[in-house]
């Protein structure tokens, strides 16, 4: 590709760049702000002077070292599970001979288009019923399945592609079915499970109805539920809301760019793929 054409390629995405982390610069910049200077200047000036008043009166409204940690524990856990059953599943479905694949794949892309609301109450009696209601393990498992639906469906169809000649190899050698998942076909999908991870991790710790509804008690809270539930009891001004944005994004931000070579790496073997 030649330098002309290049340029306009490399300025659509800077452009796109810019419109994306605009949104943060501004909940960053307001963030920094008294609420005197936010209201004297409105959101769009630059701060006059760095004040950091609303970012530790929300994180001691909200134990914010204790959401955090829940959040981490929920997220991490959903994305370790997730991936290591969407494994399991996707081995089955796409390398071993499972009847009935395509009606079995057909199911977890149901279960992918299945709105959660439909799964709120049924998650909610289950929950009750088990004594897990109000644990953070109720809603490590709930989502370890929620997301594991997508994850089989998706490594089912990069396993169904697998070479068979590679896995024939191994068994002559006397690999039985467990050493061929763990020393072939996880060691090869390693891109696409470092993709799975990250993308669970996210997704886990974006949600808030499910948690909303299960982890009633403060000392169980989500982050985005603690950030919910402050914002509805109208305790916050535009500062505040702004601190809690910025403290509410960051982990996730942060998890993101570690593991960016990881998902670069992943969606890059993929394509090739």
């Amino acid at each position: 590709m030649t330098a002309a054409k290049r340029f306009p390629a490399l300025a659509l995405i800077v452009l796109g760049a810019a419109f994306m982390v605009l949104p943060l610069l501004i909940v960053l910049d307001n963030a920094l702000k008294s609420p005197a200077d936010y209201s004297a200047h409105g959101p769009l000036s630059l701060p006059h002077g760095i004040h950091l008043d609303s970012l530790k009166d929300f994180w001691n409204r909200v134990d914010f070292g204790r959401v955090l940690l829940n959040s981490v524990l929920i997220s991490g856990s959903v994305a370790v599970a997730g991936t290591a059953l969407s494994v399991l599943n996707a081995y089955a479905i796409g390398i071993g001979k499972v009847s009935g694949r395509s009606w079995v794949l057909g199911f977890f892309v149901l279960a992918n288009v299945l709105p959660q609301e439909a799964l709120v109450y049924p998650l909610y009696y289950l929950a009750k019923q088990a004594g897990l209601y109000d644990t953070r393990l109720s809603l490590v498992i709930v989502f370890t399945v929620i997301q594991a639906a997508f994850g089989t469906y998706l490594l089912s169809s990069v396993l169904a592609s697998f070479p068979r000649e590679v896995i024939e190899a191994a068994r002559i050698d006397g690999a039985n079915s467990w050493q061929v998942l763990w020393r072939i076909v996880v060691p090869v999908s390693r891109p696409t499970l470092g993709v799975l991870l990250v993308f669970f991790f996210v997704w886990t710790w974006n949600e808030f109805l499910l948690p909303l509804v299960m982890l009633p008690s403060n000392d169980n809270q989500t982050v985005s539920v603690a950030l919910g539930v402050l914002q509805g009891q109208r305790l916050m001004d535009a500062t505040m809301t702004n601190a809690a944005g910025l403290l509410g994004a960051l982990p996730a931000i942060a998890f993101f760019l570690l593991f960016q070579r990881t998902l670069t790496r992943g969606i890059a073997v993929g394509a090739v793929r």
